[in-house]
């Protein structure tokens, strides 16, 4: 068998084995049939709360169990179909197996990052909130940009995506926008998106032709549950009303009941517009400004970023995370952890993952040292 395929069986393994060990295998195993049990228990839905928690707790362990079941099973049976084919001297088949193997061993290393999304609010789903920077339509079309490159991820990964909240740029763009991304894991992965994004191109709405850098801001924030108490005093917030902005059809809808509520004290503002009745867009917005006070109690408790507002400063040079260069050539770059790309229209098109990986990987080794 070729060294190549050996390689690869070999990378499985031990991510399969890592998966295993952080789940500690056999208790997992025990922990699900004690979860299908209660889940067949008719007097599970007495407690509404409760009961979601545990069918919550029981897909996530369900999916990790039967992801490394398929890994192992499918493993065995490309390695036995390569042994074949090789036998046979059909090389088309055991390329495509070796093809199907590469899939596997990248599946098994998602697996084995997941495994480590062990923070707090990481399995929760989370909000992405979208601002232009200075320099008008550049900078409100790059903006728009940013929301399709995270609604396509998002969508490619199975997640679902609402838009809250829209406000249109003068000529072209967005000034800002906020989704909520709800699924399995969606803070942990988007977490680290928080910052501020460049780009580099020859601007569209430049006569002259002449290159343009724009800036925009990302920040990602988690859903919080019922279970999470964030106590704010309402006589501390503004509650301002207005007529949505946004494009309407497949984004929002137009509506003179958009809710826009400032907590003074920390100047952190929510804004809903999703919703026709401002009663809906009130409660909305009231939730996605306790997610924002949580996020930022995170943020210090854990010491795992940088300081709230040390994050929210100047959108432009020297706070940004990510650089994405159109001309004079194509290459997006990630300033934190160097991996790049020059797949430019990839990236803008969804394909983030191994920035999102890399990150993500930095930012727990980060962690553990800290701890250490």
């Amino acid at each position: 068998m070729r060294a190549e395929i050996e390689t690869l069986a070999q990378d499985i393994g031990r991510s399969v084995a890592l998966v295993k060990r952080h789940l500690d295998w056999d208790a997992a195993l025990m922990r699900l049939d004690e979860l299908n049990a209660s889940a067949e228990n008719p007097d599970l839905w007495n407690d509404a709360a409760a009961a979601q928690k545990i069918m919550r707790e029981r897909t996530e362990l369900e999916t990790a169990i039967s992801g490394i079941r398929a890994a192992e099973r499918d493993l065995a049976d490309l390695l036995d179909l390569i042994e074949l084919g090789e036998a046979e001297g059909d090389r088309d088949v055991v390329d495509d197996a070796e093809a199907q193997i590469r899939a596997i061993r990248d599946h098994a290393a998602k697996m084995e990052l997941e495994t480590l999304l062990s923070g707090e609010a990481d399995h929760n789903d989370c909000y992405l909130e979208i601002n232009a920077g200075a320099g008008g339509t550049e900078s409100q079309d790059w903006a728009e940009m940013l929301l399709r490159m995270y609604t396509r991820w998002a969508e490619q990964h199975g997640y679902k995506v609402d838009w809250l909240e829209e406000s249109e740029g003068e000529a072209a763009g967005i000034k800002s926008a906020t989704i909520r991304v709800s699924g399995h894991n969606a803070y942990g992965w988007l977490k680290t998106e928080s910052g501020v994004h460049r780009l580099v191109r020859i601007s569209p709405y430049d006569s002259a032709a002449r290159r343009h850098t724009s800036f925009s801001s990302v920040w990602v924030y988690p859903v919080i549950d019922d279970t999470i108490e964030i106590q704010i005093n309402e006589s501390e917030c503004r509650i301002d009303t207005y007529r949505a902005s946004g494009a309407g059809g497949q984004h929002i809808n137009k509506t003179d009941s958009a809710v826009r509520i400032t907590h003074i004290p920390t100047g952190i503002v929510a804004a809903c517009q999703m919703e026709r009745s401002q009663h809906q867009n009130r409660a909305r917005a009231w939730d996605m400004l306790r997610a924002r006070m949580y996020e930022a109690e995170l943020q210090k408790r854990e010491a795992a970023a940088q300081a709230l507002e040390d994050q929210k400063t100047d959108i432009g040079w020297g706070h940004q995370i990510r650089s994405y260069v159109l001309q004079p050539y194509q290459m997006v770059k990630d300033l934190r952890t160097n991996v790049e790309t020059s797949d430019s229209q990839g990236v803008l098109d969804g394909d983030l993952d191994q920035f999102l990986a890399a990150s993500l990987a930095s930012r727990i080794k980060g962690d553990a040292g800290g701890k250490g």
